[in-house]
């Protein structure tokens, strides 16, 4: 995005005529240009061979600005991943921003930098979008939906409902850190060690899995609701039961800190840069090993399996060898995380 001034929106910027241009000619096109989007129709239209996966979002993270990122890589990060947890390879992206009367172009510029940046990274487009500006207090500054499309190689079905007795969980990482980065961010919270969100496009590692495997059952990333709910999803969409280890589950000493300060489990805290996977036994060892060959899963582990006994249900075998129902979240643990 070409810099601003210190200016703000105005609700001319939503309203169709040279503003609302300007805008889109000087504040977005210049980060997001390609032949699909230049064209600036009503529908960016595209070639497409197989089967396609779509997805669809929005983000009202507060604030917009945290450790590790902002509502622009947010955007593009959770949209992207959401494609790859089908096996899809993103291609291309909406964005359509919904902006408050007043909001700053500089910080704006920003996002769109960002939204640059995630998308240039993930190898994905955005060949389509929208802006509309709401009065001054009808939002909370900025408000981001997405759209996604991408294309589901061959021989590739993965779907919370292909677990199968035997086989193996993996998590990619530690688990709660972009709960606890929104959380520290928001209420002004101070640790030793900071806590820096974990978002990031996975797409990429999905890909280095499917290389050394086609026995990859199930695919998630455990956002809101975190770890124990995308593990509740899979027991209830595949009538299985699950048995996790707790001393297998990697947690950042800071955020197991801030979780017993604040008296959250991590199991429940969202993430926005892990994945949950569900591997035929015999892959197991060499998906998680491929696995910790990328940046984003360098301590992804083998965390539990998949087991008749306890059907929709997960048990944890606890550090103490005691074992405990983990039930899906109820209720709101932290409202506005994404």
């Amino acid at each position: 995005m070409e810099p601003f001034e210190d200016e703000k929106i105005l609700l001319a910027h939503g309203s169709g005529g040279k503003l609302g241009h300007d805008l889109v000619e000087k504040g977005f096109l210049p980060s997001f240009d390609n032949p699909l989007l230049a064209k600036l129709d009503d529908s960016a239209v595209f070639d497409a061979k197989g089967r396609l996966a779509f997805t669809t979002d929005s983000y009202v993270v507060t604030p917009i600005f945290f450790p590790g990122g902002d509502i622009g890589k947010l955007a593009v990060c959770g949209t992207v991943n959401d494609l790859s947890m089908s096996g899809a390879t993103p291609l291309y992206l909406s964005v359509s921003f919904i902006i408050e009367e007043g909001f700053s172009l500089s910080d704006l510029s920003r996002i769109v930098t960002s939204i640059q940046q995630a998308t240039d990274e993930a190898g994905a487009k955005v060949v389509t979008g929208d802006t509309k500006v709401v009065n001054r207090g009808s939002a909370d500054g900025l408000f981001i939906n997405t759209a996604g499309v991408g294309i589901i190689p061959d021989g590739v079905d993965i779907s919370g409902s292909n677990a199968r007795v035997g086989d193996k969980v993996i998590l990619s990482g530690p688990i709660g850190e972009h709960g606890i980065a929104i959380m520290s961010e928001r209420e002004g919270l101070k640790f030793a060690s900071p806590v820096i969100s974990d978002c990031a496009p996975l797409n990429k590692l999905v890909s280095e899995m499917l290389e050394v495997s086609s026995q990859i059952h199930c695919l998630r990333d455990p956002t809101r609701g975190g770890l124990a709910t995308t593990l509740n999803e899979f027991a209830n969409q595949s009538k299985v039961g699950i048995l996790i280890h707790e001393d297998a589950i990697p947690v950042q000493d800071a955020v197991r800190a801030a979780c017993e300060m604040l008296g959250f489990d991590p199991l429940y805290v969202a993430n926005e840069g892990r994945l949950v996977a569900v591997v035929a036994p015999d892959d197991a060892e060499r998906v998680a090993k491929r696995m910790s060959q990328n940046k984003y899963a360098a301590e992804a582990t083998i965390i539990g399996e998949i087991m008749e006994e306890h059907p929709e249900r997960v048990i944890m075998r606890t550090r103490l060898g005691a074992s405990r129902i983990v039930d899906m979240l109820v209720g709101e643990l932290l409202p506005r995380i994404c």
